[in-house]
């Protein structure tokens, strides 16, 4: 998420859609500007939902999401397929090997102090 890309799809986005469109965000909460996203919901702008991703994770009980039964909800895991889980052991694994032989890893090592 970037501050390019908070609040990308707003209330004019959501008004362009058609009243039959399901909004599906697989990618981070905030894409979505939150009340825009609700407010939509509530008019029946659009149909509904689908959402792996939320503004504040974990939900917290009486979040406002959840009053819509035209939302489909998901516990931030719709990415975790086998070759998902695969690919990132594959990488992990790599990664070790090669900071234990003095290569380069793709990511950031902190030094233990």
């Amino acid at each position: 998420l970037t501050p390019e890309t908070r609040g990308f799809l707003g209330r004019k986005e959501l008004s362009l859609m058609k009243k039959t469109a399901f909004l599906v965000n697989t990618g981070r909460g905030a894409l979505v500007e939150r009340e825009a996203l609700l407010d939509a919901l509530a008019t029946k702008k659009i149909a509904g939902a689908g959402l792996d991703v939320f503004h504040d994770e974990p939900l917290k009980p009486g979040d406002a999401i959840l009053g819509f039964d035209t939302v489909v909800l998901s516990p931030h895991n719709a990415g975790q397929t086998a070759e998902v889980v695969r690919d990132g052991l594959l990488r992990a694994v790599k990664n070790v090997e090669n900071f234990l032989a003095g290569k380069p890893t793709d990511v950031v090592v902190a030094p233990v102090k």
